[in-house]
């Protein structure tokens, strides 16, 4: 009679075993599922940002082209309006430093 074998042990042992094999092999196709997901939304991610950017810039030179016009059609007005909001802006630093 051999000694020390207990063969509900082994098979506990055995089952054990499988059942932490297929814990690992689950887990790490979790992990690859997580990190496709992951990159499939920073892609996406990645290009709705340079949609936001191009339509802003776009934007930004309707606006730009915009004070362009209002300054070549009222020169003097646009000149008196930029020196006040600098006398604006000088009151506004000069009261911080008090």
């Amino acid at each position: 009679m051999p000694a020390d074998t207990n063969p509900p042990l082994d098979q506990a042992a055995r089952i054990a075993a499988e059942a932490a094999a297929e814990s690992e092999r689950s887990l790490a196709e979790l992990g690859k599922r997580a990190e496709k997901a992951i990159q499939e939304g920073l892609a996406e991610l990645r290009s709705r940002s340079r949609d936001y950017a191009d339509v802003a810039g776009e934007q930004f030179d309707v606006a730009q082209k915009y004070v362009v016009d209002r300054v070549q059609e009222r020169p003097v007005a646009a000149t008196l309006a930029a020196l006040g909001v600098g006398v604006v802006i000088g009151l506004l630093l000069a009261g911080r430093r008090r």
